[in-house]
């Protein structure tokens, strides 16, 4: 009798850790949403025009904004124009800017934008929903003379 019990408490625990896992990573954006995601805001953009869809993502509504997933869209300037995380970074000269380990993360996004279309590019960024900087993977498409960007935190 004690064999299936413990059996029976192992089953139970493993689907309460794999229910607890579930839950954790619905709190945080995946690699597939930011593709998604990108692809809804370059539809968008087509569809309304950029100043208005460039201020929805700014202004971080729905569907543009989702828990830590966000809009960026840089001119090939290095510009951003919309900003779902902080719009005071909109309009300003970013062409030059590095993460905390040095990484002209800018630069390389025009770069590949203008060589590949269609990327992933890895660099460090500050979380939104933690404030802690992390590893960060965003997917980028260039759009006419633009880089429409969500990026997804490494955890």
């Amino acid at each position: 009798m004690k064999m299936p019990q413990r059996i029976l408490g192992l089953v139970a625990a493993t689907l309460l850790a794999a229910a607890v896992t579930a839950e954790a990573k619905d709190e945080y954006g995946t690699s597939k949403e930011a593709e998604a995601m990108v692809t809804a805001a370059v539809a968008y953009i087509k569809k309304v025009g950029p100043d208005a869809a460039y201020k929805d993502f700014t202004d971080r509504k729905a569907p543009f904004a989702d828990r830590d997933l966000y809009v960026v869209v840089y001119s090939l300037e290095g510009k951003p124009l919309a900003h779902g995380q902080n719009p005071k970074m909109v309009g300003k000269d970013l062409i030059d800017m590095k993460d905390p380990d040095g990484k002209e993360f800018v630069k390389e996004r025009v770069e590949l934008a203008k060589s590949k279309g269609k990327f992933w590019q890895d660099y460090k960024f500050t979380d939104p929903v933690t404030k802690k900087v992390l590893p960060k993977s965003a997917y980028c498409e260039k759009t006419g003379e633009t880089a429409v960007c969500v990026g997804v935190y490494k955890r």
